[in-house]
């Protein structure tokens, strides 16, 4: 029994390498789980931790599993010539933006047990060593990496040697980029994620690739592979379930009508209702990949499918040619229309009326 135990255990250790698998709280993620949303309020809530709740228990509600933050401590993030720099979404620089947005550690910690109290998992996206080590000590389950820091080595492993599951983000990063990424992760033997995604605020069709998903599923066997979507509608995420993303991330809002860098590619409560239940379905579809009948098709398959049946009267003796036989629905009969090959030119054993489904015994081989 002992010996029993211990390979049952090596067998659950080095599954996860062949089939890849995430545990984030009690959310099981992988390829025999449906899809986890992530509902990315990012910076969404402006610096209001009451609109921050707000937004959560809405998209809790909504079906979203996973609630994300961003944690910004802007003078560890950035230095004072990001104050030069404005995002295409924005009026004003990264700096003033992020600073505006930013909430207090004891602001996230009450936000963090408001959304664990909802039965959801609360994750943020650090943007510094800083903000890597507060995410440490309020106890956080998984860190996400953005994009961004997704080629910042260093703030990688030492996210990494914080032995919690990993999401990270890969948009404007190369294949070798995401090498170097990768590394990190495995000497550190963590569970992770890679999410395929386009930094373009909002991104166009012609830009998401979602191919980079089925290459990425080929390129990181070890990884469970997602997409992180900045689009304007759920037609992306959809797209990337269907291809085998177990990860989708979308940036929530409460309300579209609200101002904000990221509020055009934000799902509302609406979408996010169907995003969750597109997840549930899909999983359903994907669930099956053995082809043929299935036992739903059977009767179906009696009136859809053709069997071979005599177009004319046909004697004793005669050959069977197309001129006599032919195949036609239902599929009740003895001879499939793909084994009419098999019989033309064999000869008739008796005499056979017109419009009858023919039998082996009607036939002389």
């Amino acid at each position: 029994m002992i010996l029993v135990g211990i390979l049952t255990e090596y067998i659950k250790v080095n599954c996860m390498y062949t089939d890849p698998f995430l545990k984030i709280g009690n959310i099981k993620i992988g390829n025999k789980f449906k899809p986890i949303i992530i509902a990315e309020i990012g910076i969404n809530h402006g610096g209001s931790l009451m609109l921050a709740k707000k937004m959560a228990l809405l998209a809790i509600k909504s079906g979203a599993e996973i609630i994300k933050y961003q944690t910004h401590i802007v003078d560890d993030e950035m230095s004072i010539e990001a104050m030069k720099i404005i995002p295409d979404n924005s009026k004003i620089s990264i700096y003033k933006l992020m600073e505006k947005c930013a909430l207090s550690e004891k602001e996230e910690l009450e936000l963090k047990s408001f959304v664990e109290s909802k039965k959801a998992v609360f994750l943020s996206t650090p943007f510094s060593r800083k903000a890597a080590l507060r995410l440490k000590k309020l106890g956080v389950s998984a860190y996400k990496i953005g994009s961004g820091e997704c080629n910042h080595l260093p703030l990688v492993d030492l996210v990494a040697s914080f032995n919690k599951p990993m999401i990270v983000s890969t948009g404007m990063n190369n294949f070798n980029d995401i090498n170097e990424t990768v590394k990190i992760l495995e000497k550190h033997k963590i569970q992770y994620a890679l999410l395929h995604c386009t930094n373009v605020y909002p991104t166009p069709p012609e830009l998401v690739r979602l191919n980079c998903i089925t290459e990425m599923k080929k390129k990181y066997k070890k990884a469970v592979i997602g997409y992180s979507d900045h689009t304007i509608n759920n037609n992306a995420c959809i797209s990337a379930m269907a291809l085998g993303a177990k990860i989708v991330e979308r940036h929530f809002t409460d309300t579209k009508l609200r101002k904000g860098p990221d509020i055009i590619n934000s799902m509302d409560p609406n979408e996010l209702k169907n995003l969750s239940k597109a997840a549930k379905e899909i999983f359903l579809m994907n669930k099956n990949n053995t082809k043929g009948i299935v036992r739903q098709e059977k009767n179906v398959s009696r009136f859809a499918f053709a069997t071979v049946v005599t177009i004319k009267d046909i004697k004793k003796g005669e050959k069977f040619s197309y001129e006599n036989i032919w195949a036609k629905r239902p599929g009740t009969g003895k001879i499939k229309a793909s084994k009419i090959f098999n019989i033309i030119g064999k000869k008739a054993n008796k005499n056979i009326r017109k419009d009858k489904h023919l039998n082996l015994i009607d036939i002389k081989f």
